[in-house]
């Protein structure tokens, strides 16, 4: 089968949606079936005008024409949604579209967007929807297209940690000795930092440090916020951290924590970072919101909290760091769940399989 995938984000650029395509293509059980038609080269968006898409348009006619695609898959449902719909007219062709989370939410907040989303998506020939929250969103919108939609959900890939990073790490931050709760993660008010700074301001448990890596508009204040704890000597603010930083924090730390929230339609869509830390055989708590229910299991590889609620995510806290028996059990049955269900290999597989059912 021969796929096409028309999409703005792909590396080099650094995101998660751009992570979930390039290992999708990477692992995929057949060799050279993708081509990518990405923006790099400013092939599907103009740099201005009222329908910048319209390039879209021109290189998806042009490009099926040429190479004669099975399935043509959109990486956006908008704007490129639009041009596929458009594009088919001049030149047929099948076409799914990926959704991932806010890309469809906000898209549902408008009127002529939600139209639009009713044209594209009745159109497609499959719908892969990257989590279940927004698959239920999906069938909430539009329940006709249940026989079409098909979940899949990102994979994770193990790290390399630094012997170096970890020593300067733990020098740097006076570790030794303390159990570490960490977080990463852009430094925004959907990831409900300053809902784990009030966690931490009644904590019984006295013996431990909280990192917290990334950067962000929210730095500030949640600076400001830290510097009115009564362990604020305990909380450190690490900045932007490398892939080996990153890694390094994982096996060092006991707990990983980040309980993101749902502001308005804009949610966690998954979560890979939990089952990175699951691939460290951590424990995690995280908000239960958007799709992070189908990357952290409920009392079997982490514990789910209401991301409003600081008292919940301080019991979910003194939990894990009084009982070492349930921290060490979550973490090994995350381990199990992350490297056998979430690899890319396995879900490359599931894909290529259903798409041998159309």
């Amino acid at each position: 089968m021969k796929l096409l995938l028309c999409t703005l984000e792909y590396p080099p650029q650094i995101g998660g949606v751009a992570s979930y395509y390039h290992n999708l293509i990477q692992t995929w059980p057949e060799k050279a079936a993708w081509t990518v038609l990405d923006n790099s080269e400013h092939k599907l968006l103009a740099s201005s005008g009222p329908f910048p898409w319209y390039k879209a348009i021109r290189a998806l006619v042009k490009t099926q024409a040429k190479n004669k695609f099975d399935l043509i898959f959109i990486g956006q449902v908008l704007p490129l949604g639009t041009a596929a719909l458009i594009a088919q007219l001049f030149k047929p062709f099948a076409y799914g579209v990926f959704l991932h989370g806010m890309d469809f939410s906000f898209a549902l907040r408008s009127p002529r967007k939600r139209w639009l989303l009713s044209l594209i998506l009745k159109k497609s020939k499959s719908i892969v929807c990257a989590n279940s929250y927004v698959k239920k969103l999906l069938l909430d919108f539009l329940p006709g297209v249940d026989s079409k939609s098909f979940l899949l959900n990102p994979g994770a890939k193990l790290g390399k940690s630094s012997e170096e990073a970890k020593k300067a790490l733990m020098d740097k931050y006076e570790l030794t000795g303390k159990k570490i709760i960490f977080s990463i993660g852009r430094l925004v008010k959907r990831k409900g930092f300053d809902q784990v700074l009030l966690a931490l301001e009644e904590l019984p448990q006295s013996n431990w440090v909280y990192l917290l890596a990334g950067d962000g508009p929210e730095l500030a204040n949640l600076q400001a916020l830290a510097s009115q704890n009564r362990f604020k000597d305990q909380i450190k603010f690490i900045g932007r951290i490398s892939e080996s930083e990153k890694w390094s924090c994982l096996e060092l730390c006991d707990i990983f924590i980040t309980t993101s929230r749902d502001l308005n339609g804009d949610f966690e869509g998954f979560g890979i970072v939990y089952l990175e830390a699951a691939l460290m055989s951590k424990p995690v708590i995280a908000g239960a919101c958007g799709g992070v229910a189908d990357a952290v299991v409920d009392g079997e590889t982490g514990i789910l909290v209401d991301p409003e609620r600081p008292e919940d995510i301080r019991q979910a806290l003194n939990k894990l760091l009084s009982d070492e028996d349930v921290a060490n059990s979550l973490g090994k049955k995350a381990y199990l769940r992350a490297s056998s269900d979430f690899n890319w290999t396995s879900q490359a597989e599931k894909l290529f399989k259903y798409l041998q059912t159309l």
